[in-house]
């Protein structure tokens, strides 16, 4: 495995028991460049979240093989340790004692001794934007600050990889925006990143490069913009009033050549259309000229949505 990539998985088996076995990873592949955030996106149940234990060390694997951070999981594990920090999908702070003293805690935990847990506290208050309210309760944060303050506890020893399993999960925009900022700090100042997220949104502005995952196996990676490249270009939309007026509004749409699609309970009519602004601007004249009455008109490029309903065949 070679030193571009901070993590790398090849061929990953996770099986659970029972009466029936089930494979939650099934040969799951992994590539992570080092110094990027890297999205792991997939429907429930589709491995995310196991391949993030077994990548952090906290499950044992049952075939293929990984490194994280150059160091192989399953015969070094404690190493790998040293080199990550884990944030699960709920804060995992201690809502009775204050901002700092949670982090001092973890520092001691980290065996930093308690003169250097007191500087790292500081530190990290500072990095992540919560040094005035680092003598407050926990319970008394908001949302956003508290899964700050979580990431700056998984930071405690700088880690070269961190993991974060939907880290903005129940938050509002506001925390989750908070949240954005501080990943985008930590990866400029050379942490690397995998997430795992069910937030599009987050995903598409956070990673570089997306592995879509489905039933236990990676069955597409690329950049964002990539991925939506792959579903197709721009599409021209048109929203009509009345169910009637969708037949008429297909005809114009087909005139510039595609095969227009028609959505009958959103009474949307959509197609793939070459020269954005023309097509528009023809379609737009058209339609006054006939006299179809329309909803909304506009132009769609495709979104991460998109590609992950064709790619999973369900709704993200």
């Amino acid at each position: 495995m070679d030193g571009d990539h901070a993590v790398r998985a090849e061929g990953l088996v996770k099986e659970y028991g029972g009466k029936e076995t089930k494979r939650a990873l099934d040969g799951f592949d992994l590539t992570v460049r080092r110094g990027t955030v890297h999205g792991l996106l997939g429907p429930n149940g589709a491995g995310k979240t196991t391949a993030v234990r077994v990548l952090s060390t906290l499950l044992r694997f049952d075939g293929g093989r990984a490194e994280v951070g150059g160091v192989d999981v399953a015969s070094r594990p404690r190493q790998v340790r040293r080199r990550i920090g884990l944030a699960g999908q709920y804060a995992a702070v201690d809502e009775v004692l204050t901002g700092r003293q949670n982090l001092e805690m973890f520092g001691r935990l980290f065996h930093l001794g308690g003169r250097r847990a007191r500087v790292r506290a500081t530190e990290l208050l500072d990095q992540f934007g919560l040094a005035d309210a680092g003598g407050k309760g926990v319970g008394k944060y908001s949302g956003g600050m508290r899964r700050r303050l979580d990431l700056a506890a998984s930071m405690i020893l700088t880690p070269d990889v961190l993991f974060l399993d939907e880290p903005t999960t129940g938050l509002d925009p506001r925390g989750r925006g908070e949240v954005w900022e501080s990943v985008r700090e930590l990866v400029a100042a050379g942490t690397t990143v995998l997430l795992t997220t069910q937030y599009l949104e987050e995903a598409d502005k956070l990673a570089s490069r997306i592995t879509v995952i489905d039933q236990g196996r990676a069955i597409a990676e690329d950049s964002p913009e990539g991925l939506k490249r792959s579903v197709g270009g721009d599409r021209i939309e048109i929203v009509v009033t009345e169910a009637s007026e969708l037949s008429r509004a297909a005809k114009i749409v087909a005139r510039g050549g595609a095969e227009p699609v028609v959505d009958e309970e959103a009474l949307r009519v959509h197609a793939p259309v070459a020269d954005r602004v023309a097509a528009l601007t023809d379609a737009a004249r058209t339609l006054q000229d006939e006299g179809v009455a329309v909803e909304d008109i506009g132009l769609r490029r495709p979104s991460l949505d998109d590609v992950f309903l064709q790619l999973t065949g369900r709704a993200a």
